[in-house]
């Protein structure tokens, strides 16, 4: 980057296709976790430790690339704080998808995060919410609910989980947004996946029994396939994230993350032939319609970012 990230100027329409550009890989991430964990029975930690500890491999020509000040923060804390939370909704949403709750039951849940993003990126970031955000977001919101159906027979008590993932996940944004404003997006993912790794290894080795071989033995034939895979989409996404909160608001953008419940709930239906009933297709053009207002409501507006406190 040729600018630094405090002088940077935040454009919506670019931010927003990267967005939705993260929500086309992390939907390719959801089928890939749900069956490797279904299908080889594969424990949710052991995915998750091996999935994020993966990546940063895959980031490893970039960190080397920028050297050691890929590691230089004025923020520690903040990058700290914002791994606990990024941790803690890995943990949760890949617990859901091993669960073998539907993929587009899990986003749908999950899409309860952009009022919770809403309330913090006013209380911490400052941020504006005016009328076309708080409207699209609402419908969007409503649009996952009409998909979700908590009345219907699919619903259960592991689709609770999504629900903890979605408020550690909210918090790990507006720390995203806060981060992004003042470091370079690549140093931001690096953290993110370096810190990521050693919380995860915790989790794995407290679910066996402190039984380091058992906890840290890598598998082998496709598992180990589709776990490079995974952290390969991973790497990617989250950097693609990063971009998108470095060039936007927190809470213009959630409206774009709504986007991934139609890409989820298509992705599950093509490979489970996961096809929840009721109001699905309404649904899911709630939650387009609002993205493509907002984009229209908010096009050519640049949109300034704050920096964090020293």
């Amino acid at each position: 980057m040729n600018q630094s990230p405090n002088k940077t100027r935040s454009f919506p329409v670019l931010g927003a296709t990267y967005m939705v550009a993260a929500g086309v890989v992390f939907a390719a991430i959801n089928v890939l976790t749900q069956w490797v964990t279904g299908t080889y029975h594969f424990s949710s930690q052991a995915l998750a430790f091996w999935q994020y500890g993966l990546s940063l491999v895959f980031f490893l020509p970039m960190l080397l690339k920028l050297g050691a000040g890929a590691f230089r923060t004025a923020h520690p804390v903040a990058h700290v704080v914002r791994v606990i939370f990024a941790t803690l909704g890995v943990q949760f949403f890949v617990g859901a998808l091993a669960a073998g709750v539907p993929i587009a039951q899990v986003v749908a849940i999950d899409m309860t995060s952009p009022f919770i993003v809403i309330v913090a990126a006013r209380l911490i970031l400052g941020e504006h919410i005016g009328p076309h955000r708080a409207l699209a977001t609402v419908v969007g919101f409503v649009g996952g609910m009409l998909i979700l159906a908590p009345w219907s027979d699919s619903f259960s008590v592991y689709s609770l989980l999504p629900l903890g993932a979605a408020a550690m996940w909210a918090g790990s944004s507006v720390m995203t947004k806060q981060l992004a404003a003042v470091e370079r997006p690549e140093s931001v993912t690096v953290y993110l996946l370096a810190l990521l790794t050693p919380i995860n290894a915790a989790f794995l080795f407290t679910s066996t029994g402190f039984d380091a071989g058992a906890a840290f033995a890598l598998p082998g034939g496709t598992v180990l396939w589709v776990i490079v895979a995974l952290a390969a989409l991973t790497a990617a996404a989250q950097y693609l994230l990063t971009l998108a909160y470095a060039r936007a608001d927190a809470s213009y953008l959630q409206t774009f993350d709504n986007v991934r419940l139609p890409l989820n709930t298509l992705a599950g239906w093509l490979v489970f032939a996961y096809a929840p009933d009721g109001y699905l297709w309404v649904g899911a053009l709630m939650i387009v319609g609002a993205s493509l207002y907002l984009l229209r409501a908010e096009t050519g507006k640049p949109v300034g970012t704050d920096p964090l406190p020293a």
